[in-house]
């Protein structure tokens, strides 16, 4: 049971991204609102937030804003329990909602703890087989990259292909596969078969470059998700919370996405016909952009030949086309990509400042989503406390109906719902 309070509970009027930070920092990945006198009055999850980054709601606004407006307001106060609630009761609580997070109250509905499935049962490995692209030429970066692949330079002493191998094995992902085409007995000497990485490495050697995801159609089709990442990408992202985020939205393809912004360096003037309506003056324009980590599903092998020279914005016309699901998980956590002389200067000095070992990547559980209600829950938003949404009113009052069953049976006394 957590009982820190201050590291997962954040005021109304605090910001977005004072929430962000909180959640990162705790591993929880979500916090619980609390009003003045420490009574809960809702969550805010890693989902959530990513969700309001969607919608282009900046990060400096209040978590307020997510409570009471938009699409994913809160509907209900989030489940609690008494803090005088046993161990074993607790866990049925947290199995019977299906939930990863239960709030402990007092006698006067304040917080006073916080318990999570990953307190009382050992973490899960990541459901997922990871690809790492690693067979482009890195030609930007001449002449470092003339006998070593991109994904071999060194960041804080070690190459960076070894970082994103030892964060997918902090996440839980065992398994990796990576494509070489430039320089592959580099990669090979150094990895071998992974074990002293602590992993099982396999490698798929692209005879002539297949683009930036064509070296997939090598691959025989993996039974389940897949967690693609280029190898020359220097990150922290939560790979448990873009997992998350996938499966709630049911995806085939989930891309990550980074804000980029544009400063037009010149008045823009609109106008409608003729007339003129607004001008701005060096206005800033954002997008998102592509930043080079997705998750598939087996059914997107099907669009990918044997063979064939495939880049992602081909990938995604062909799934589109026939009506796959497509979404977005928008980054907030480092992320540079260190193909060009300046963003590898860069990575290597934002690297500094990391816990070298592994960077900090984050533990936020996943939340296993009932594929019945899961777009459901997109559109509604966290009615009550799991990993990113919230069960339909159906669904939650089924499982809390179920679990008093079995209180009533002598096995839940002491706990109350609220």
């Amino acid at each position: 049971m957590r009982t820190d309070i201050e590291a997962f509970c954040v005021g109304v009027s605090s910001s977005l991204s004072e929430a962000a930070a909180r959640m990162e920092a705790s591993g929880l990945g979500l916090v619980l609102v609390v009003d003045e006198k420490q009574r809960l009055l809702g969550a805010v999850t890693d989902t959530d937030i990513r969700h309001a980054m969607l919608e282009q709601v900046r990060l400096e606004q209040p978590v307020r804003l997510l409570l009471t407006q938009g699409a994913r307001a809160q509907s209900m106060k989030p489940v609690t329990a008494s803090i005088a609630t046993d161990r074993k009761t607790q866990l049925e609580l947290l199995k019977a909602l299906n939930v990863t997070h239960l709030p402990l109250v007092d006698e006067e509905e304040r917080v006073a703890g916080l318990v999570t499935s990953e307190q009382m049962e050992r973490p899960q490995a990541l459901p997922l087989v990871a690809v790492i692209m690693a067979g482009g030429k890195g030609t930007r970066l001449y002449p470092l990259t003339e006998e070593l692949p991109k994904p071999m330079l060194e960041i804080g002493g070690r190459p960076l292909l070894e970082i994103i191998i030892q964060q997918l094995r902090a996440a839980g992902v065992g398994r990796i596969t990576i494509t070489t085409h430039h320089k592959p007995e580099k990669i090979q000497t150094y990895f071998g078969d992974g074990r002293k990485f602590g992993v099982v490495l396999t490698y798929i050697m692209e005879e002539r470059p297949l683009g930036t995801i064509g070296g997939l159609g090598l691959m025989k089709t993996p039974q389940g998700t897949t967690l693609v990442i280029n190898g020359d990408i220097l990150t922290q992202v939560n790979f448990r919370a873009l997992l998350a985020f996938h499966q709630e939205h049911q995806a085939d393809l989930t891309i990550t996405v980074r804000q980029h912004n544009l400063k037009v360096p010149y008045g823009v003037v609109e106008c409608e016909g003729p007339r003129v309506r607004r001008m701005q003056e060096k206005p800033v324009v954002g997008f998102f952009v592509n930043a080079g980590i997705y998750l598939l599903q087996p059914i997107v092998y099907r669009f990918i030949l044997k063979g064939e020279r495939l880049n992602m914005p081909e990938l995604i016309h062909r799934l589109l086309a026939r009506n796959q699901s497509i979404v977005s998980f928008p980054l907030r956590e480092y992320w540079m990509d260190i193909g060009q002389h300046p963003d590898y200067a860069q990575a290597k000095k934002a690297a500094e400042s990391w816990e070298l070992g592994v960077p900090k990547i984050g533990s936020a559980p996943v939340q296993p989503v009932s594929r019945s209600h899961r777009r459901e829950r997109t559109r509604k938003g966290p009615a009550w406390i799991g990993g990113g949404g919230g069960a339909s009113s159906p669904n939650r009052a089924a499982a809390i109906a179920s679990w008093r069953q079995g209180a009533k049976r002598g096995q839940g006394k002491g706990n109350r719902q609220d």
